[in-house]
C-alpha cells in the first residue's frame, strides 16, 4: 500500500512537471503531423468543408510532378552548397576566433548577429544590396561582375540565395565549433607541439577528429535548414527569375495554398520530409562513427 502510493506520487509529480510541456508538444506538432498524414489521402483544396478519401492518388500525382523534382533537384545543389559554405567558414572563424585573437569575443558577437535578423528583413536587406549598392558600384568602377543584378540573372540568381544563406548561419555554427574547440584538451595540444607537429599536423591529426560531435551538429543543422529554406528564398528572389530559385519548399506552399491543391500540397511535404529525415539519419550514422574519445 506504502509503495503504491509512492508509485502514485511519483507519477503525480511526473506528470505536473512534464504534462503541460508533452499537452503543448502534443496538439501543436503530433496532433497537426498525424491529420496532415491523413489529408494526403484527401482532394482537399484547402478551403471547402467537404474533403473527399482519394487513397493515393495524391503520391502518384507527386511522382508525376516534373515541377517538384525540378525544385527538389535545385534544393540539392542548393543544400549542398550552403552546407560546405556554412561550415567552411563558420569552422575557420571559429578556429581564428579561438587562437588568442586581440577582441575575440567583440568578432564573435559581431559574426552571430546576422542570425539573429528574421529571414524576411534579412532578404529585403540583402535585395538592397544587389540590385542597388552592387549595380551602382559595378557601373562606376566598371566591374563587370555586378554590372546588372545578380537578382535578374537565372545563373546567378541561385548563387546570390546561397551567399546570404552562408552569411546568415555561419556564425550561429560558428558559436557551436568555438565551443567545440574550446574543449579540446591544451595538455594534448602542447605535448604534440614539443613533439614537433606543426600547426596543419595538429589541426587535421588531433583537433579535427575531436571536434565531430560539434560537425555532426552543424551539418545536421544546416541540412536541415537548407532543405526547409522559405523565408529568405521568398523575400530575396520570390522564385525567380523564371523558377531558377524556387525550392522545394515554395515549391509546396504555392501548390497548396496558390493554387488551392492542398492534398497534393501536404503529399510532396510528406515526401519531403520522409527524404529530409533519410539524408540526415545517413550523416549523423556515418558521422557517429568518426568520433574518436579525448
Amino acid at each position: 500500500m506504502i509503495a503504491e502510493k509512492g508509485r502514485l506520487n511519483r507519477i503525480r509529480t511526473r506528470l505536473l512537471f512534464t504534462g503541460p510541456t508533452l499537452f503543448a508538444f502534443t496538439t501543436v506538432m503530433i496532433l497537426p503531423f498525424v491529420f496532415g498524414i491523413y489529408l494526403t489521402f484527401t482532394n482537399w483544396d484547402g478551403i471547402s468543408t467537404e474533403l473527399t478519401f482519394v487513397a493515393f492518388e495524391n503520391y502518384v500525382s507527386v511522382f508525376q510532378d516534373t515541377e517538384f523534382w525540378k525544385s527538389f533537384y535545385l534544393t540539392l545543389k542548393f543544400v549542398g552548397a550552403t552546407v560546405v559554405g556554412i561550415n567552411v567558414v563558420a569552422f575557420g572563424l571559429a578556429y581564428l576566433l579561438t587562437s588568442g585573437l586581440k577582441g575575440q569575443s567583440v568578432f564573435r558577437a559581431g559574426f552571430f548577429v546576422p542570425n539573429l535578423i528574421g529571414g524576411i528583413v534579412l532578404g529585403f536587406i540583402w535585395q538592397f544590396i544587389f540590385s542597388n549598392v552592387l549595380v551602382y558600384l559595378g557601373k562606376t568602377y566598371d566591374i563587370g561582375l555586378f554590372r546588372a543584378s545578380w537578382l535578374s540573372t537565372p545563373d546567378k540568381a541561385l548563387w546570390a540565395l546561397i551567399i546570404v544563406t552562408v552569411w546568415q548561419y555561419a556564425g550561429y555554427m560558428m558559436v557551436i565549433y568555438v565551443a567545440g574547440l574550446m574543449n579540446v584538451p591544451k595538455d594534448i595540444l602542447e605535448a604534440a607541439s614539443i613533439d614537433g607537429a606543426s600547426g596543419w599536423t595538429r589541426l587535421r591529426r588531433m583537433v579535427l577528429p575531436m571536434i565531430v560531435p560539434s560537425f555532426i551538429v552543424c551539418i545536421f543543422l544546416s541540412l536541415q535548414r537548407g532543405f526547409l529554406v522559405y523565408d529568405v528564398n521568398f523575400a530575396l528572389t520570390k522564385g525567380g527569375p523564371f523558377k531558377s530559385t524556387e525550392m522545394v519548399a515554395m515549391h509546396v506552399y504555392e501548390k497548396a495554398f496558390r493554387s488551392h491543391d492542398y492534398g497534393v500540397g501536404q503529399a510532396e511535404a510528406f515526401i519531403l520530409f520522409l527524404l529530409v529525415t533519410a539524408v540526415t539519419l545517413v550523416q549523423v550514422y556515418f558521422s557517429k562513427k568518426m568520433e574518436v574519445e579525448a
